[in-house]
């Protein structure tokens, strides 16, 4: 095969170490750089209990250029084996993600294999292992979004269909999975990614806030790059309109992903902007720091809505519906539409919600995650 698996760096010989211990070995399986970091939250566990994990990267969307920090507190590594797929179609891509893993399970044989998310990587990781009678293990299961036919949102349901171990970051997404008949090993862990911002809290960056003059509670911060508001352009100019009304009474600040900016030139856009303020986009320590200090946020994106809401900032999603309902449903932050972005944004200031603490865990998810797999050994 063109595509067959990459050799980084040595391999464990067996299951057991000197003294005949067995010693558990776990595979977890990333393809995008939200994966990666998950799974480097997981590790820091795996390595305090002695747990040998082997990383394999699909290659669907290969890139390490992340900001040194993830590297220096999560010690982010290079994968043990790189598959090398690239990017093809949905059914391509998941053939060949397939058959590479497939020779990497078949020579590494692991006790459990991890997969993260929704992508067609957590997909292919999936079935192949659940094929080859090796057990499961879904990190973020239970998350339900519409349009059923969406590509995340299929690969979300086999996922879950097929996995032994299945930990869920809200309540909600156990409930989801209990209507549909999933019970038998599901677990409320909490989310992996709230670990994160607690792990990084003390590290962020509030240059950006001082080197814009911004006051605290005083500012809103956008971010928006999803084709369906991007690619569209009565979408996207209906959001520039409603962002510059919003413009009049507040500061609007808008780290912009280079899709957006290109999509704003490409329609004829760029001089609609007047008082919406611009900006390159940010790290993940910046981009935190100008969030914990802001009145809400606009946004379009999955994770964002979350870092907002651990925060105790309020969102709205310009999105048809969100994987994170739990925070629609609490007031928290609503949906939108792009023509009806400054009307909401009035109403949810409007109306006051406490902020509920704990809906995903309580920091600690990396150390049930690793709990529940560990308590796999010798099965």
């Amino acid at each position: 095969m063109d595509f067959a698996p990459i050799l980084w760096v040595g391999k464990f010989d067996g299951h057991s170490d000197q003294e005949g211990v067995r010693i558990m070995r776990v595979l977890s399986l990333v393809g995008a750089r939200p994966q990666i970091i998950k799974e480097a939250v997981l590790h820091l566990e795996f390595r305090k209990r002695g747990i040998r994990e082997i990383l394999v990267h699909s290659g669907q969307h290969y890139d390490y250029n992340m900001s040194d920090v993830f590297f220096e507190v999560l010690g982010i590594r290079k994968p043990d084996y790189n598959l090398g797929v690239g990017s093809d179609t949905h059914a391509r891509m998941t053939a060949r993600i397939m058959m590479a893993f497939e020779e990497v399970l078949l020579k590494e044989r692991p006790d459990v294999v991890i997969v993260y998310g929704d992508t067609n990587t957590t997909l292919a990781g999936a079935l192949t292992a659940a094929k080859l009678k090796i057990p499961v293990a879904h990190v973020e299961a239970g998350i339900r979004q519409k349009p059923k036919d969406m590509p995340e949102e299929i690969n979300r349901v086999i996922t879950d269909r097929v996995s032994t171990l299945l930990f869920a970051p809200s309540k909600l997404a156990v409930e989801n999975l209990k209507k549909e008949g999933i019970e038998e090993g599901v677990h409320f862990t909490g989310d992996v990614m709230y670990d994160l911002f607690l792990m990084m809290r003390d590290r962020f960056d509030f240059s950006i806030v001082r080197k814009l003059g911004l006051k605290e509670n005083d500012y809103v911060v956008v971010t928006i790059h999803r084709d369906f508001n991007t690619d569209d352009p009565s979408n996207l100019s209906s959001i520039i309109y409603q962002l510059e009304k919003i413009a009049r009474d507040m500061r609007v600040i808008f780290p912009i992903h280079p899709r957006t900016r290109k999509r704003l030139k490409e329609f004829g856009l760029e001089e609609r902007i007047k008082r919406v303020e611009i900006i390159d986009p940010l790290d993940y320590l910046s981009m935190m720091g100008l969030i914990c200090r802001s009145k809400a946020v606009i946004t379009d994106s999955g994770g964002l809505q979350k870092e907002a809401y651990f925060c105790k900032k309020r969102a709205v999603v310009v999105m048809p519906d969100t994987g994170w309902r739990e925070l629609i449903e609490m007031g928290w932050n609503v949906l939108s539409k792009p023509g009806s972005i400054s009307q909401n944004f009035v109403e949810l200031l409007s109306k006051r919600r406490e902020h509920i603490e704990e809906i995903y865990g309580n920091g600690k998810s990396r150390k049930k995650i690793v709990n529940f797999i560990n308590n796999m050994k010798g099965r």
